[in-house]
């Protein structure tokens, strides 16, 4: 899919499905003499000061996954879908800050990205987690964990996942990892559902070199990279700290990663008690955005009926909002509400 970017001294950056979001920032920085135009993915973006990404935390990744240059700062934006991580600032609420842009008079955070190798090959750099599991559910993976080079154990899970402290509140989170404040320099890895009751998740300093070696399964096993894009790997997966890292920016004083991170154990702590198939939905909805009813049935592999339940329960809960879509008034799309 093209990628365009508008670019003076700020860029917009979002897929075609962005086109009237990126035309409405378009003329709020012209309104406040901000000249922009219209540039490819493959273009270099070096005359701009910042880069503006539509599509919510899920494009934020998806640029820093199509760039390894991240010197640029990036301020991520939403269009009505849930506040997260990456991107905190809604599209309907950009023209009070374009003075502030303007001015350069912002918080830039920087975000760990994680390396990977598989089977020595280089892949992307992540932002969130490395996953490595059998092709098919609910079969064991065997696989050796080294750090600096040291066996840390030898074991058969579902599978095992290494991620970074902005991470730590995603899928390792759901699968019994700690969750990190984003300033620790650590990377922690989660054995999931291992077949020894004993083993935990565990830190290791983000200087570390980790592998996941001698991978096997009945099938064969993939690695998942920030929940996205999905690679066959046959022996080994290395991640280590990648440089440099991703850089955010902050616009608002209540909107910074400690803040999101609150809400969101917050939140953590609410769905204790929600069904297996909702979770799976909240969690397909958070790394994808708004999909319809049966785009999560073909992503998630749940019966119709599940899902529609499922939706039911996270609507009546007001997890989850639900609204007709703007390409076909005859579907309706989920998405993650926000959480005041």
């Amino acid at each position: 899919m093209p990628w365009f970017c508008f670019s003076v001294q700020i860029g917009v950056y979002g897929s075609g499905a962005n086109d009237s979001a990126a035309k409405t920032i378009k003329k709020i920085l012209d309104d406040v003499d901000i000249k922009s135009f219209a540039i490819s993915s493959k273009s270099k973006a070096r005359q701009v000061d910042c880069v503006i990404v539509l599509g919510g935390d899920k494009g934020v990744r998806n640029y820093f996954h199509r760039t390894f240059d991240s010197t640029l700062p990036v301020l991520g934006i939403t269009e009505g879908e849930s506040s997260g991580f990456l991107a905190q600032v809604d599209l309907r609420e950009f023209s009070s800050y374009a003075n502030i842009l303007k001015k350069q008079n912002y918080t830039v955070e920087e975000v760990p990205r994680l390396g990977v190798k598989i089977d020595g090959k280089n892949v992307y750099p992540i932002l969130n987690d490395v996953a490595v599991f059998s092709s098919k559910s609910a079969m064991l993976m065997e696989h050796t964990l080294r750090v600096n080079g040291e066996e840390v154990w030898h074991d058969n899970s579902d599978g095992i996942i290494v991620s970074t402290p902005i991470g730590s509140s995603a899928y390792s989170m759901s699968a019994g990892g700690p969750v990190i404040f984003q300033d620790s320099s650590v990377f922690e890895i989660i054995s999931v559902n291992s077949l020894d009751v004993t083993r935990r998740p565990i830190i290791v300093s983000n200087t570390s070199a980790i592998e996941i070696d001698d991978i096997s399964a009945r099938l064969h096993c993939e690695v998942v990279l920030d929940g996205l894009d999905r690679y066959k790997v046959d022996k080994m997966v290395e991640c280590s700290q990648f440089f440099p890292p991703a850089k955010i920016i902050r616009l608002k004083k209540d909107s910074t990663a400690i803040s999101a991170l609150a809400k969101k154990v917050h939140l953590a702590e609410e769905l204790l008690s929600m069904p297996p198939s909702a979770k799976l939905l909240l969690k397909t909805l958070e790394y994808e955005g708004a999909l319809t009813q049966k785009d999560l049935a073909n992503k998630t592999l749940l019966p119709d009926r599940t899902v529609r339940l499922a939706l039911s329960h996270l609507l009546k809960k007001g997890y989850v909002k639900k609204k007709i879509s703007i390409r076909d008034a005859r579907q309706k799309i989920y998405e993650i509400s926000k959480i005041e």
